[in-house]
């Protein structure tokens, strides 16, 4: 969720008084469904945001419209910066952007203000991993959703040869430090790796999004999509209770608890592409873990085992 957008938001609810979600989404250029997430999210955050049914009803600010920030309680100024403080990190413009909205603050909120942007920090990157780089595309690929212009892209795919590409970009998404375009082509939405970008040259060429496009849904439903590519063989395993946290670290959404068996052990289904990849993971586990089926992974433990003692003995 951006907190630009969430600001945006805010601050039109405080010029307007009041305003529908399909308002909102027009203003921004996101879906309705997206919009009504944002404040939503306001709202849960301590924001004084909240919908009135019926006819001429909406959304709208506990006090009535403000054009200025200074309608918030001290909670509320803190739960707002909380959630805009550590996306201002990310650029130069992020930052004077959040110096202004602390200036428009009332002085005796602007300290706690500043101590709720300062709260939080994120990083990134896993335990003994590096800090990936945020690839150099993405600055015009976010200039380039928000402007609705067609791009020409470089893209460098997993064979060696480059292909060229126009698309429209429709959103990013950053993963874990990967960041993936989401873009229509002429054969329809297509998801491409930033990092395999060679080049983006923004056209001058307009586009509109598919009416009814929410990025954070694409985004899921993709995710989901992938997941299930990455599960597709299964492997039950026996294993002491206290372990099964690591597997789960291991393996992620595709690590499941069966049930406790009579033995006080836990029978749990792990999740791979194919058996080599479950195998590889549970060969370090040696006896701690009891694989119970299937017989290919059973089969290509035994094989790497004697892999091992043929290779260290």
């Amino acid at each position: 969720m951006r907190a630009d957008r969430l600001v945006a938001a805010l601050l039109l609810l405080q010029q307007r008084g009041r305003a529908t979600a399909s308002e909102l989404a027009a203003e921004l250029e996101v879906s309705v469904a997206t919009a009504r997430r944002d404040l939503e999210a306001l709202s849960a955050a301590g924001v004084p945001v909240y919908p009135q049914p019926g006819r001429g009803g909406g959304w709208s600010l506990v006090g009535g419209a403000r054009t200025d920030l200074s309608g918030l309680t001290s909670g509320e100024a803190q739960a707002l910066f909380l959630l805009v403080g550590p996306a201002a990190t990310v650029s130069d413009e992020a930052k004077a952007a959040l110096r202004k909205l602390v200036r428009a603050l009332p002085a005796t909120f602007r300290d706690d203000a500043v101590a709720a942007a300062a709260a939080t920090t994120i990083d990134p990157a896993r335990w003994g991993d590096p800090v990936r780089p945020e690839p150099t595309a993405v600055g015009e690929l976010r200039t380039a959703v928000v402007q609705r212009r067609r791009v020409r892209l470089t893209y460098q795919g997993r064979a060696a040869a480059q292909s060229h590409r126009l698309v429209e970009p429709w959103g990013l998404a950053d993963k874990d430090g990967v960041w993936y375009l989401l873009a229509g082509t002429d054969r329809g939405r297509r998801t491409f790796r930033v990092d395999r970008i060679v080049a983006a040259e923004i056209t001058d060429e307009r586009f509109g999004r598919p009416e009814g496009f929410d990025l954070d849904a694409a985004w899921a439903d993709l995710v989901e999509e992938l997941e299930g590519r990455r599960s597709r063989v299964s492997a039950m395993v026996l294993v002491d209770p206290r372990h099964v946290p690591i597997l789960a670290d291991q393996f992620g959404r595709h690590c499941h608890e069966v049930g406790r068996q009579p033995d006080g052990r836990v029978l749990v289904r792990l999740g791979g592409s194919i058996p080599l990849d479950i195998a590889r993971i549970l060969a370090g586990w040696g006896n701690l873990v009891d694989v119970v089926e299937p017989q290919s992974v059973r089969n290509l433990l035994a094989r790497l085992g004697t892999e091992l003692v043929a290779a260290y003995t």
